[in-house]
């Protein structure tokens, strides 16, 4: 479900069921061209799918968090966005991007979703199994 789609009335009574926040994350720097953009805007989508069409009714996305001065300034940032996301009202925050050589040190993350080292999008039962286990309290933390 997008953020979008949830109005101030609904919130309440939906909230004990939407209690995990889905953060797409492209982590875009100065230096990435047009075509890159594309590419990994079309990769994230891909992504994302893998959480939202399957767990629709409880993961709520949010827009995406797309620039970055320094990893270590939005590692920071989005640590802090997503302990205010979770004192706002959601248990887990899901992080997801489409760039292979970002990670992140952030403690409020409860799974983190990218691409492997050669690019190759994670499998949907992996990501499903590590979400289940993220709801279960057996959690690893990333994948």
């Amino acid at each position: 479900m997008k953020f979008s789609e949830i109005s101030k009335e609904q919130w309440e009574e939906l909230s004990p069921y939407l209690d995990t926040c889905l953060l797409p994350v492209t982590g875009m720097d100065t230096s990435v061209k047009p075509y890159e953009a594309t590419e990994w805007l079309e990769q994230l989508r891909d992504i994302m799918d893998l959480i939202e069409i399957p767990f629709k009714g409880r993961v709520v996305t949010y827009p995406a968090w797309h620039y970055h001065s320094s990893r270590e300034q939005l590692s920071k940032e989005l640590n802090e966005w997503c302990a205010a996301a979770k004192t706002g009202g959601f248990r887990y925050v899901i992080v997801v991007t489409a760039n292979k050589e970002l990670t992140l040190e952030c403690s409020a993350v409860d799974l983190f979703f990218g691409p492997g080292p050669g690019g190759e999008l994670p499998l949907q039962a992996e990501v499903s199994s590590a979400i289940r286990a993220l709801w279960s309290g057996q959690a690893t933390g990333t994948s």
